[in-house]
């Protein structure tokens, strides 16, 4: 009996589980999924070009590796099954449900013997809660217990602190940034960025400039780089935004550990030895461990808990359709050109820009939840269903009615002012509430509040921050509620 392995192109694990000598592997270029949506092209030739240098370095360790274009996965199954004589299937459970789901139809579509294996990408599969955690803290704590990263003997945690986040909100001080380390592409990859040229022409941006590690060597690589050179001032400025500096200090490694180059333990267990061998404060490495064990796991997690339904979630009631200048990047917002004319252009901004400009508008203005949901999935390189959903729909638009964030996550010009160099030079005046030069984050958020004072008064973590509702008087909530109408009628010319 000969049994293939199928191997997703989100799972390429130097030590995949269902890899054995006897076994034949096949990997499947499916152009259903490539053009699934008009996916960045950065991101498409990342999956393309990491694949098939994944398939060449397992033929160099004597593995029998088919690589084959097909309409779609099960064709291309069915197909690679004929041609090797397989009466058998092996695949690791998927990451994203859609996909898992089709996994388990296949023993009935292929009239073969399927084996699902346990996902190992992500440690929350090895080590699940002992209870299910309501808060990302407890999980997180939970999870570093588990790994014994950034812990003393006696189980505390070093430092005496777990979680350092409020040493870690620095304005960006214009310090030297090293920059990432560029990848040229060889003949794998050029020929990977011609096939998604010519197989995804409505693909977003451009295969042009591609120069991201596509191997394990060239993704330790990334690693070690970011260890030794960003690290140390990753923690002071992580949420820190800068119009002159698109990545700051952060690792750029999601893109890689999110289809198997890295696994997430190596990456912390890299931070803490740099914190151990004096390369960075302890400060910049519980952060970035929390990022990776913490948020990202917690992501996972809660994705998992709240599926099919979460793809659904609408708490409060939005419906505005996404501004067309999501597209463009063409907005007098100076903030929200710089981070949407990073994304189209490179398929990436940091999570701070994420999270406090391109969702914090989105909640605001009432943007359908679905609608920008879709957006990330299709221009981040390093967007999949199981990360972008719970944080979009979850933590950044609180659509959720709270699961997965227990407050929304909504600041106005003066957070922006504070935590970036936006401001200055903007067609809008950071400190104007209403009128013409009035900053729409302002106007927005104070309209929020109103219109949602009650609703937020009950929310003990939230409660304080409507208490500045207290100084506007009935003239000003009047003012305000006249300029969010104009505004939110004519979204596409902010």
């Amino acid at each position: 009996m000969i049994s293939s392995l199928w191997i997703l192109g989100d799972q390429l694990l130097v030590n995949h589980p269902g890899l054995h000598p006897e076994s034949p592997v096949v990997l499947i270029e499916s152009l259903e999924r490539l053009r699934q949506r008009p996916y960045h092209k950065r991101k498409l030739t990342l999956i393309l070009a990491a694949m098939r240098h994944y398939a060449a370095a397992l033929r160099e360790r004597g593995y029998s590796v088919d690589v084959r274009v097909a309409p779609d996965f099960v064709t291309g199954l069915r197909e690679h099954m004929a041609a090797y004589g397989s009466t058998g299937l092996r695949c690791m459970a998927a990451a994203e449900y859609d996909t898992r789901a089709r996994q388990q139809q296949l023993e009935a579509e292929l009239h073969v013997p399927v084996e699902l294996l346990p996902n190992n990408q992500f440690l929350v599969e090895r080590f699940p809660p002992k209870k299910p955690p309501r808060l990302m803290e407890p999980f997180y704590r939970e999870m570093r217990r588990h790994t014994g990263l950034l812990l003393e003997s006696t189980g505390e945690p070093i430092g005496g602190q777990w979680n350092y986040d409020a040493e870690n909100r620095k304005r960006y001080d214009g310090r030297t940034v090293p920059p990432l380390p560029q990848f040229e592409p060889d003949a794998l990859t050029r020929q990977a960025m011609a096939d998604v040229e010519l197989h995804c022409p409505d693909a977003l941006g451009s295969t042009a400039g591609f120069a991201m590690p596509v191997t394990r060597a060239q993704a330790l690589a990334a690693l070690e780089d970011f260890v030794q050179r960003r690290l140390a001032d990753f923690g002071p400025f992580e949420d820190a935004m800068s119009s002159s500096e698109a990545v700051l200090f952060h690792s750029l490694l999601s893109p890689l550990v999110n289809i198997g180059l890295l696994e997430p333990l190596e990456m912390c267990e890299a931070a803490v030895q740099a914190y151990q061998d004096g390369l960075a404060p302890l400060a910049s490495v519980e952060g970035f461990v929390r990022q990776v064990i913490g948020w990202r796991e917690y992501m996972y997690y809660r994705y998992w808990e709240m599926m099919p339904g979460l793809r659904d979630v609408n708490s409060w009631n939005h419906h505005a359709p996404l501004p067309n200048w999501y597209w463009s990047g063409e907005t007098r917002m100076r903030c929200m050109a710089h981070a949407i004319g990073r994304v189209l252009q490179d398929g990436y901004s940091h999570h701070i820009e994420r999270l406090m400009l391109l969702c914090n508008f989105g909640l605001l203005a009432g943007i359908q939840p679905q609608e920008l949901n879709a957006w990330f999935l299709e221009c981040y390189v390093d967007a999949y269903e199981w990360v972008v959903t719970p944080n979009v729909l979850g933590m950044g638009l609180n659509a959720d009615g709270g699961v997965i964030a227990t407050k929304p996550y909504i600041a106005s010009a003066s957070y922006i002012n504070k935590m970036s160099d936006y401001c200055g030079g903007c067609h809008y005046n950071p400190k104007a509430r209403t009128g013409a030069e009035a900053c729409p984050f302002n106007t927005l958020y104070w309209h929020f509040l109103i219109k949602h004072e009650a609703r937020l008064r009950a929310n003990p973590r939230f409660g304080p921050a409507v208490l500045g509702l207290k100084h506007l008087t009935a003239a000003e909530r009047v003012a305000v509620r006249e300029h969010t109408a104009m505004l939110l009628s004519a979204l596409d010319d902010l």
